[in-house]
């Protein structure tokens, strides 16, 4: 059986897209309900952070616990990646010793020149171009409030950043209309915009944006790797932040979203994550359990 990697929400078809939603939510609930699954008994899922993190290393490394496998962290400084060995040749050594890689990092490219060269599988856990593990738990999330997001229109309010490119390819996989509202000069590349043109469209005005839309999203005005430009970026947003009020013109079932960390005061008000239509605990926690899902679905068909 060939190796199967998960780069982008495009590397599964829409039918193991949903599946996999639907074992997330299943996950969940025996989780929830104190049975145990140990698919993954004896199985080590390698971890390399590149880029700090809180709810990607948790939530890996519990669901690799709760799966009946393990984790293993490694970081550039504790690592020969910190001194140069070439990516290739980390992801040759690692497949003699674990089942699966997990990755976080900077460039998109050299994730896929690691998977290139993997044997087993290599799970894209946040790059500069994509996300697709977030959007995992988003879509989880909507579907346990919502249903499905079949037909649905999504608005997402901020940068053209790896969450914005993550969401225009779930608006593909996903059968969903996608607003993207941002200030000139943040745009998606002009490529992604195009080649999904009959699912995106390109929105200035945010009142226009979210009007009558089921699902608004953001994320931070500055990704990490942007801080030196982060007084501009506050000026260019200023007119983006998203509050209860600009909710209110959202359809009346509205759910909002934020990946996290939120940067309260800027891309939202102080009090939308308070706000009834916020469920971005709940998206945090299901990373956990879309994760559970997908290490399952990329590991245990291994043997």
């Amino acid at each position: 059986m060939s190796v199967r990697h998960f780069l982008t929400l495009t590397d599964l078809s829409p039918q193991e897209l949903e599946r996999l939603i639907q074992r997330a939510i299943e996950l969940k609930r025996r989780h929830q309900a104190g049975l145990i699954d140990e698919p993954l008994k004896n199985k080590v899922l390698a971890m390399i952070f590149e880029k700090s993190s809180t709810r990607t290393r948790v939530s890996f490394e519990a669901g690799m616990i709760q799966l009946g496998g393990g984790a293993i962290f490694l970081s550039p400084r504790d690592t020969q990646l910190g001194r140069g060995e070439p990516i290739e040749d980390t992801g040759r050594v690692l497949s003699e010793m674990v089942d699966a890689i997990m990755v976080r990092t900077y460039s998109h490219q050299e994730l896929e020149k690691l998977a290139a060269y993997s044997s087993v599988p290599v799970i894209n856990a946040l790059t500069d171009d994509y996300h697709p593990c977030q959007l995992l738990a988003d879509v989880q999330t909507f579907v346990e409030n919502r249903g499905s997001l079949q037909g649905k229109t999504v608005t997402w309010i901020g940068d053209g950043n790896n969450m914005c490119n993550s969401y225009i390819k779930a608006a593909r996989q996903f059968d969903f209309q996608l607003r993207i509202c941002c200030p000139e000069g943040y745009e998606p590349a002009a490529s992604l915009l195009e080649e999904h043109a009959d699912r995106v469209t390109l929105v200035r005005d945010p009142r226009e944006a979210v009007d009558q839309v089921h699902l608004v999203s953001t994320d931070v005005w500055a990704s990490m790797g942007q801080e030196e430009e982060q007084a501009k970026r506050k000026r260019d947003f200023a007119g983006y932040q998203v509050s209860p009020a600009l909710m209110n013109l959202a359809a009346k079932d509205a759910l909002f979203m934020h990946c996290l960390p939120a940067h309260r005061g800027e891309e939202i008000s102080h009090d939308m994550l308070d706000d009834d239509r916020a469920v971005v605990w709940q998206e945090a926690g299901n990373r956990l359990h879309a994760q559970k899902a997908l290490l399952e679905f990329l590991m245990a068909r291994r043997g």
